[in-house]
C-alpha cells in the first residue's frame, strides 16, 4: 500500500466564502421563517394558506442543519475523517460496503421514512393544524434528528454495533439485556404496523399491487446495472429507474382495467399480507447491493421528487386550509380517529415525523456499516431526519387541504361510519364539527374522481393522503387526471413504506444474531448462512404474526394497533437517547456541559411515552385503555351477547378480547424494559461523574486510506482534494463508487 496518497480529510474550518454574504443569506432565511411562524401561531380566520407551512418548515430545517447540527458535530460527536470507518476496514462486499454518500443518504432516508411520517400526521390532523405542525418541526430539530445523528455516529465508531449490543456494552448486563429484549420486541411491532399500512393501501387495488410489485425487478435491474455494466453511473441509472417506475404506474392503470389484470392483481388483504411476509424474508437475506440499496435509492428518488413536487404545487396552487388551529377534540378522549387528548397522544401518533425509535435501529443497523467517512454522518443522520420531517409536514398539509367532513368519513373505522355513504354522512354530521356539512354526493363524486368504488372508512392514513395529493395536483393538471394522481400517490406511499419493511427486517436479523451471539458466538457471524437465514425467518415469523392479527382485527387494525406502534416507537427512542447519554458521559465531567443536548429530548420523551403507556394500560375509558376495552367485551360475551360495539358476531368479539390482551400486555412489557434501561443509564452517568469518565468501548482507531466529501455538495477545499484523488492511477484510486465497490 503506497504512503504518498493525497489527504484523507479536509479541515472543516477551511474558509468557505465571504462572511457578509453568509450573514445576509441566513438573516433572510430567518426572517422568512419568523414571519411564517407568526402567521401560523396567531392566525384565527376561517382559512389559512398552506404556503406558510412550507416556508416555516423549510426555513427551520435549513437553520437547524447549518447551526444546531453543526454545534452537535463540533461539541458532541467530534468526527475525524482521518479515521477509517467500518465500511473501509471491515469491508466484506455484503453488509460492510463503503457507499457513495448520496446513495447512502437515499438508502438511509428510504429505510427510516416508513409509515410514520405519512400516517401519523394524517391521523393527528383530527386535533387541528397547529399542535401537529409545532411537534413535527420543533420535535425533529431538538429530538428526532439529534437521536438519528448520534446513534449513527456512535454505532459507526463501534463497528456498526446494533442499539441493543451498544446498550449491553455501555450499560452492563441488566440494562443491556433489557435493551436487547426491548429493541427486538418493539422492532416486531414496528415492522408489522408498517406492513399493515401497505396492506390497507393496496387491498383490493389491482393498479397499486401491479405498480408496487414492479418496483422489485426494477430495483434488481438497477443493482446489476451499477454492479456489472456501468459502475458509478448513479444519475444515469436513476433516470432509467425513474422512467421504468413511471411506466409501471401508467401500465398499472391499463392492466387494472382488464379482466385478466383484475383476476391476477385484485387481491384480498390477507393475500397481500402473505406476499409481504414472503418478500420481507427474501429481501433481508439478499446482498444489499442487489435489492436493498438500489430499491432504496429508487424509492428515495421517488419520495423526494414527489414531496418536492407537492411542495411546489402548494406554492403555486396556494390551497386554503379550513381546519381550525385547535379542533373540537384537542382536550377530549372520544376522538373518532385518535382516542385520547392532545397530551400525550399527539406526540405518539406523530411518531416518525418528529422522533422515532425505529430510526435508531436503522442508524445502528445497515447505515453505519456503509458510511464512508465520519463527517458524512451529519448529512446522512441529521439531514435525513429533517427530510422525513418535511414529508410529515407535507402529509398533514395534504390531509388538511381536503374537506373536513370527507376527512372524518375516510378515517373513522367502518364500525363507526357503518361502511356506507349514507351512514357515513349521518355519522360525520352528528359529530358537531364547526362548518361541516357532508352530503352523499361529495363522497360518491370523490370516489368516482379517484377511480375507487368507495372512499368511506379507508383507514390507515394512506388513502387520505393520496386524496389530498390528488386534490392539490388536479388544480394544475385538471380534474380528469385526479384518478391518476390518486393511484400515483398510493403507489408512492406503498413504495415509501415497503423500503422500511425490508430494511427493518434486515436490522432485526442483525439484532437477533448479535443477541444470540453473546451466548453462541458462531451465530453472530454475518457470513454464516444458517444463522442469517434462521434469524431472518424468526423475525419475519414474529412480525408476520402480528400483521395477520392487524389485518383480521374487527376494530379496523390500524386504529387500534397504531397507538401501540406510537408508544412502542417513542419508548425505543428513550432507550436510544439513554444509551447516547451514557456514551457521552463516559468521556468525563467536561462532557456533561453538552449532555443537555441529549437529556432534554430524553426527559420530554419519557414524560410523553410513560404517560401514554399508563393511560393505555390503566385508563377506565374503553376508548383509551386496552384492558378496559378487553373487559367490556369480556362482559358482553359473559352476558351471552352475539354482537357488541364494533364487533358484529361472537368471533369478532373474541378477536377484540385477544388483540387488546396482546396490546395491553406488550404495553406493560415495553414500559418496564424502558424504565430498566433508563435507570441503568442514570447509574452509568453517575458513575462517570464520580470517576471523571470511564473506559471507552470504541475499537482502536485505524488510519483511513480513502477520501470522499462530507456533504451533498462538496466545498471548494473538498473539490480540490477530490481532484487530487481523481488524478491517481485507477489501481490506486480508493474512493468508494456508487455501488459500494472500490474503483
Amino acid at each position: 500500500m503506497p504512503t504518498d496518497l493525497p489527504p484523507t480529510s479536509v479541515d472543516p474550518d477551511a474558509k468557505k466564502g465571504k462572511l457578509w454574504k453568509t450573514i445576509l443569506v441566513w438573516s433572510l432565511v430567518g426572517l422568512l421563517g419568523a414571519v411564517s411562524w407568526t402567521i401560523l401561531a396567531l392566525h384565527r380566520g376561517e382559512t389559512i394558506n398552506a404556503v406558510w407551512f412550507v416556508f416555516a418548515g423549510v426555513c427551520s430545517y435549513f437553520i437547524a442543519h447549518r447551526f444546531y447540527a453543526k454545534y452537535i458535530e463540533n461539541r458532541v460527536a467530534m468526527p475525524d475523517d482521518r479515521r477509517a470507518t467500518p465500511a473501509e476496514y471491515a469491508a466484506n462486499g455484503k453488509d460492510f460496503v463503503a457507499t457513495d454518500r448520496r446513495v447512502l443518504y437515499g438508502h438511509h432516508f428510504a429505510a427510516i421514512a416508513g409509515a410514520g411520517p405519512l400516517v401519523g400526521p394524517v391521523l393527528a390532523a383530527q386535533m387541528g393544524f397547529l399542535p401537529g405542525t409545532i411537534w413535527i418541526i420543533l420535535g425533529v430539530i431538538f429530538a428526532g434528528a439529534v437521536q438519528d445523528y448520534l446513534v449513527l455516529f456512535f454505532s459507526m465508531r463501534r463497528k456498526g454495533r446494533s442499539l441493543g449490543q451498544m446498550a449491553r456494552e455501555e450499560l452492563g448486563p441488566i440494562g443491556g439485556t433489557a435493551a436487547i429484549f426491548a429493541t427486538l420486541m418493539i422492532m416486531l411491532i414496528i415492522v408489522a404496523i408498517l406492513a399493515l399500512v401497505v396492506v390497507n393501501a393496496l387491498g383490493e387495488s389491482a393498479w397499486g399491487v401491479f405498480s408496487v410489485s414492479m418496483t422489485i425487478p426494477i430495483a434488481i435491474f438497477m443493482g446489476c446495472y451499477l454492479r456489472f455494466f456501468r459502475p458509478g453511473k448513479v444519475m444515469e441509472i436513476s433516470f432509467i429507474g425513474f422512467g421504468l417506475l413511471l411506466a409501471a404506474i401508467i401500465g398499472g392503470g391499463y392492466i387494472a382495467g382488464t379482466e385478466w389484470g383484475q383476476a391476477i392483481f385484485h387481491l384480498d388483504k390477507i393475500w397481500i399480507a402473505i406476499a409481504i411476509i414472503i418478500y420481507g424474508f427474501v429481501a433481508a437475506v439478499l446482498p444489499v447491493w442487489l435489492l436493498l440499496s438500489p430499491r432504496d435509492y429508487l424509492s428515495t428518488f421517488m419520495k423526494i421528487g414527489v414531496i418536492a413536487m407537492l411542495a411546489g404545487a402548494i406554492l403555486i396552487v396556494r390551497p386554503e386550509i379550513s381546519a381550525p388551529a385547535f379542533s373540537e377534540y384537542i382536550g377530549r378522549e372520544d376522538g373518532p380517529i385518535v382516542a385520547g387528548s392532545v397530551f400525550p397522544f399527539l406526540f405518539v401518533t406523530i411518531a416518525c415525523g418528529a422522533l422515532s425509535g425505529f430510526h435508531a435501529l436503522i442508524s445502528s443497523g445497515t447505515t453505519p456499516k456503509m458510511v464512508h467517512k465520519e463527517r458524512q454522518t451529519r448529512f446522512i443522520g441529521y439531514g435525513g431526519m429533517l427530510m422525513e420531517s418535511f414529508v410529515a409536514l407535507m402529509a398533514i398539509v395534504a390531509a388538511l387541504s381536503i374537506d373536513r367532513g370527507i376527512y372524518f368519513a375516510m378515517n373513522a373505522p367502518a364500525a363507526a361510519t357503518g361502511g356506507t355513504v349514507e351512514t357515513a354522512v349521518q355519522f360525520v354530521n352528528n359529530l358537531g364539527l364547526t362548518n361541516v356539512n357532508l352530503t352523499p354526493d361529495m363522497l360518491t363524486q370523490l370516489a368516482q374522481n379517484v377511480g375507487e368504488n368507495s372512499v368511506v372508512s379507508r383507514t390507515g392514513g394512506a388513502p387520505t393522503l393520496a386524496v389530498g395529493i390528488a386534490t392539490i395536483m388536479q388544480h394544475l393538471t385538471g380534474p380528469g387526471l385526479m384518478g391518476f394522481w390518486y393511484h400515483f400517490a398510493i403507489m408512492f406511499e406503498a413504495l415509501f413504506i415497503l423500503t422500511a419493511v425490508d430494511a427493518g427486517t434486515r436490522v432485526a436479523r442483525f439484532q437477533l444474531q448479535e443477541a444470540v451471539g453473546n451466548i453462541w458466538p458462531k451465530f453472530a457471524d454475518n457470513n454464516w448462512k444458517p444463522a442469517v437465514w434462521g434469524a431472518t425467518a424468526l423475525m419475519v415469523l414474529g412480525w408476520g404474526s402480528i400483521l395477520i392479527l392487524g389485518v383480521t382485527d374487527p376494530l379496523g387494525g390500524i386504529n387500534t394497533f397504531f397507538p401501540l406502534f406510537g408508544v412502542a416507537n417513542q419508548l425505543l427512542a428513550a432507550v436510544a437517547l439513554a444509551v447516547c447519554a451514557s456514551i457521552v458521559a463516559k468521556r468525563g465531567r467536561h462532557a456533561f456541559k453538552v449532555l443537555w443536548v441529549i437529556l432534554a429530548p430524553l426527559a420530554f420523551d419519557l414524560a410523553v411515552t410513560l404517560t401514554g403507556s399508563w393511560l393505555k394500560i390503566f385508563s377506565p375509558n374503553p376508548k383509551v385503555g386496552y384492558f378496559a376495552n378487553m373487559q367490556a367485551f369480556q362482559n358482553a360475551l359473559a352476558e351471552g351477547k352475539t354482537s357488541f360495539g364494533s364487533a358484529k358476531n361472537v368471533e369478532a368479539m373474541q378477536a377484540v378480547v385477544r388483540n387488546t390482551m396482546v396490546q395491553g400486555s406488550l404495553s406493560v412489557v415495553f414500559a418496564i424494559l424502558t424504565i430498566i434501561v433508563v435507570v441503568s443509564a442514570i447509574v452509568s452517568m453517575v458513575k462517570s461523574w464520580k470517576l471523571d469518565g470511564q473506559p471507552t468501548t470504541e475499537p482502536r482507531p485505524i488510519p483511513s486510506r480513502t477520501y470522499e466529501p462530507s456533504g451533498l455538495i462538496p466545498t471548494a477545499a473538498e473539490r480540490e482534494v477530490e481532484q487530487q484523488w481523481d488524478a491517481l492511477p485507477v489501481d490506486l484510486r480508493l474512493t468508494a463508487s456508487a455501488d459500494g465497490k472500490h474503483a
